[in-house]
């Protein structure tokens, strides 16, 4: 399948991150994604630009950069992750590329956005993340809160979020004949995936006391518990689904009514943590696995890929001889183009320059590409 997105062309300016995964998932689906490498970029290949190809130009040189102004002038989006000001200064800024091509949808995707007070300040995942009070509801009682790495801020709330804007200003692009900028900020990003805890504290049904809150590690029916030889997760949130967990438990003598009697929650939690340490991680997804107790084991990232169920959904797939996530989401019709491995910096630059009209032995004699 060559994907829903065939057709259209990125050029993405190498970062880290956001913005190559953002062009690594509309690579997946189908788009021409050319990466513009430094030519200092190490000579090894990268997975966020599985699926793209590669130029590798100096753009200190005037000819590099009329390469950089033809790729944009055949494109339909560029991306970039830079902190502000920084394209302006190499002359690719906003007002520049909309006068020389104004149909371009302009991606921008940083941790803290393009204006405001701490606009050009360094960061990263965790304090995109904490500023915006998700990392508060990841607490437990008297301990620090944890989030996964890059999981939350860099890929949920920039790139998921970028990528996103990018289709929707590609959309409107064909009514309108003009393309637009999408400030795709980690801050803006995160306090959006928050909207439903902020929709429930506004509805007095989300407590910020962890010794009331099921979310917050401290019930006996939502959260990670040890087994014997590993860990296993919890999650029977509604009255059915605890009742269930609780039969397959063998607690046949709690009552599943007090599921949510902060009070009983204590003794209760610590008889299930006790009785899930007695066995092994095998038996209990034996005994509660594919039920609608709402229960998984906690695999590891070398696990995961031969789990059942995601070796059955294809979940990840090889890639240069490694297990990689599949592209996603999953479209009926279109699909979504095999995965290949990320290019060697520079490895389409000959191929590129021809495409452009260029001469690739004259740019490399002033050093301009690879």
């Amino acid at each position: 399948m060559t994907g829903a997105l065939h057709g259209i062309r990125v050029v993405e300016f190498a970062g880290l991150g956001p913005a190559p995964f953002a062009g690594m998932m509309l690579a997946d689906m189908g788009a021409d994604v050319i990466v513009i490498d430094r030519l200092t970029t190490p000579r090894v290949r990268a997975g966020e630009h599985r699926g793209k190809r590669s130029i590798a130009l100096d753009l200190k040189h005037e000819q590099a950069r009329a390469v950089v102004w033809a790729l944009l002038e055949r494109a339909d989006v560029l991306i970039e992750g830079f902190r502000p000001g920084v394209m302006e200064r190499l002359g690719f800024g906003p007002d520049a590329v909309a006068a020389r091509c104004p149909r371009l949808v302009y991606g921008r995707v940083t941790g803290w956005g393009q204006e405001g007070p701490l606009a050009h300040a360094a960061g990263h995942d965790i304090n995109y993340v904490s500023l915006t009070g998700a990392m508060s509801v990841a607490g437990r009682a008297g301990q620090s809160p944890m989030i996964p790495a890059t999981l939350i801020g860099d890929m949920g709330g920039g790139a998921m979020f970028l990528a996103f804007g990018i289709a929707c200003a590609l959309l409107e692009a064909r009514t309108s004949g003009r393309g637009q900028v999408i400030d795709a900020a980690m801050v803006d990003g995160v306090a959006a995936l928050s909207s439903l805890i902020h929709q429930r504290r506004a509805a007095a049904t989300w407590s910020d006391d962890p010794s009331h809150n099921f979310f917050r590690g401290t019930s006996p029916y939502y959260d990670v518990f040890d087994c014997a030889d590993g860990q296993v997760s919890l999650g029977a949130i509604e009255p059915q689904f605890y009742a269930e967990l609780l039969r397959r438990l063998g607690l046949d003598d709690v009552d599943a009514s007090r599921q949510n009697q902060v009070e009983d929650w204590p003794a209760l939690r610590a008889r299930v943590a006790a009785l899930l340490k007695t066995n092994t991680r095998a038996h209990w997804c034996a005994r509660l696995e594919g039920s609608d107790a709402c229960f998984a084991p906690v695999l590891s990232l070398a696990e995961a890929p031969t789990h059942p169920h995601l070796a059955a959904r294809g979940t990840f797939v090889p890639v240069d001889g490694h297990a990689q996530p599949a592209p996603v989401p999953r479209l009926s019709r279109s699909g979504a183009r095999a995965p290949a491995p990320g290019p060697v910096p520079g490895e389409h630059t000959t191929a590129l320059l021809s495409e452009l009209g260029f001469d690739a032995a004259m740019l490399r004699a002033i050093g301009a590409c690879a």
